[in-house]
């Protein structure tokens, strides 16, 4: 069954990389079998930073916001490729999902001080690059950032399930092992996983 499935590149870098290779390959994958896919690259967006909890509460967002918010209103699947920077993602996917998951679109906030997942009826998939081992990012360093994603901003706001791909060692990566990488990521795209 055909898909909506919206790809988010949130490496900074505009330019060539393994992360926007892999959401091309991806993409590629799920046109290829019928799925609808639209496609959010953080690198060209004017994304700027939050300051206050006044400017997160605040119905006023940039017209980008409205755009992206648009793209993950019509997607029933997400797809959110990046690279492990300093332990975390990169600051600027972080102030893109400040921006975009706000109160009233991802977020409603009852009485009781619980906020409500907006986002229901939609699922993920987070695939990270980086440099260590992903055996040792998971196993050793907890994988962390990427269970505070999932846990904090995804599955708060309803997005579940979550499931991840993790790329380890990229720069000794050979071309015959991206490729098997992009073949895989193709793969997933076809199947809408």
């Amino acid at each position: 069954m055909a898909r909506r499935i919206a790809v988010i590149l949130g490496h900074p870098d505009p330019g060539p990389s393994l992360c926007r290779s892999l959401a091309d390959a991806y993409a590629e994958g799920a046109q290829g079998a019928g799925h609808e896919v639209r496609r959010i690259d953080a690198a060209s967006l004017e994304v700027g930073f939050l300051r206050s909890a006044r400017d997160f509460h605040s119905g006023e967002a940039p017209a980008w916001v409205d755009a992206a918010q648009g793209v993950l209103s019509w997607a029933e699947h997400l797809v959110i490729v990046y690279p492990l920077w300093h332990g975390t993602m990169p600051a600027l996917l972080k102030a893109f999902f400040e921006q975009v998951f706000r109160p009233g679109f991802a977020l409603a906030y009852g009485g009781n001080g619980w906020p409500l997942g907006l986002l229901k009826g939609r699922s993920a998939r987070v695939v990270v690059t980086m440099g260590m081992p992903a055996l040792a990012y998971r196993w050793y360093f907890g994988a962390h950032s990427l269970k505070s994603l999932e846990r904090n901003i995804l599955k708060f706001s309803g997005i579940r399930p979550v499931r991840e791909t993790l790329i380890g060692m990229v720069d000794a990566l050979t071309e015959e092992k991206r490729g098997r990488w992009l073949e895989r990521l193709r793969a997933l795209g076809a199947r809408g996983a």
